[in-house]
């Protein structure tokens, strides 16, 4: 099954490709970059798909069992930009351009040196090489990592400075996943395709590992009433589980200290619920909460005034986000 989604997939690449990305290529003078086309119209056909699978499948569902009514859709907006800039790859197209001298200089030559990493699929081959076996085997321990990335994300001040544009949306919805700092992303995805280089994942099952991670990520987000069960809690990710990440002060704070006061204690950086896809690792490190409750989302200083009586700004366009988390980043925001 896995091999003939990937012939089809395949196929209506070359096809995209062939038919409309290819033309414009060359008409635009770039046909030097025709072989990184065709790998960006890989990315932009996930994309599509994510889109389609979003508004026939989850948006519906957020209708049947929202958990709130949506009242500030210009914020909802802002999100599907940024999911936009995310999913149809124009982010990962910027990346490649910032990223490539770093692979042409430090990765490139080790491959030509005839190191290619460690290649996890062959620890036991007949078994872990089998296509399903090794995504399943890849998804596994790239979530791992994810998970550890997002505790740096909660855990390191000045990391958090970009990762609480994130959280601050207060009206999370099926287009909030993709509500990052470009900073952030950017840091996320240097980590994470190093990692997929060193471990040796194909670029076909990267591209799949990316775009179920994507989209699980959209369902976790939607403004829905959902949880998997007993069992399926701590086999998956749901919206619930994800939702309690995102409540104010459970999500992104650190539980109280024996022996402090709840009303006096001061906020620290950690949280709940770091789990991408798998709440495993949650369970593993004891940072998992399973509380069946639908609480308010957002950040404690958007809502509680400091000592001075303000609020902390996040912006509400994308631009003025971005800049608000350049200036959290520097500490004056």
């Amino acid at each position: 099954m896995f091999d003939a989604l990937s012939d089809v997939f395949s196929a209506a690449q070359v096809w995209l490709f062939e038919t409309v990305v290819q033309p414009v290529v060359f008409a635009v003078g770039l046909g030097g970059w025709v072989e990184d086309a065709f790998d960006a119209t890989g990315w932009l056909l996930v994309g599509v798909v994510q889109l389609a699978v979003m508004l026939a499948i989850i948006g519906p569902l957020e209708r049947l069992r929202p958990v709130y009514r949506v009242t500030d859709r210009a914020a909802v907006r802002t999100d599907v930009l940024y999911t936009l800039l995310h999913r149809l790859g124009l982010f990962r197209l910027v990346m490649f351009f910032l990223l490539q001298p770093f692979f042409d200089g430090v990765v490139g030559p080790l491959h030509a040196a005839g190191w290619n990493g460690w290649q996890l699929d062959a620890i036991w081959p007949g078994v872990t090489d089998v296509a399903w076996v090794s995504f399943l085997l890849y998804l596994v321990v790239m979530d791992f990592v994810d998970y550890w990335i997002h505790r740096g994300q909660h855990g390191l001040s000045w990391w958090w400075s970009l990762h609480s544009l994130h959280h601050s949306q207060r009206q999370m919805t099926m287009w909030s996943d993709n509500r990052n700092h470009l900073l952030d992303d950017a840091l996320r995805d240097l980590i994470f395709v190093v990692v997929a280089q060193l471990i040796g994942v194909a670029p076909g099952q990267f591209i799949a590992l990316v775009a179920l991670t994507q989209l699980s990520e959209s369902l976790q987000h939607a403004n829905l009433r959902l949880h998997f069960g007993t069992l399926g809690e701590r086999l998956w990710v749901s919206p619930r589980f994800h939702r309690l990440h995102h409540s104010i002060g459970l999500g992104h704070e650190a539980p109280v200290r024996d022996g402090e006061f709840a009303e006096k204690a001061i906020p620290r950086l950690g949280g709940h619920n770091f789990g991408v896809l798998l709440p495993w690792w949650d369970m593993l490190f004891r940072s998992g909460d399973f509380s069946h409750r639908y609480d308010p989302t957002g950040i404690r200083d958007q809502v509680e005034p400091d000592d001075q009586g303000r609020l902390r700004d996040y912006g509400r366009g994308f631009w003025a986000q971005q800049w608000l988390g350049l200036k959290r980043l520097a500490g004056q925001g």
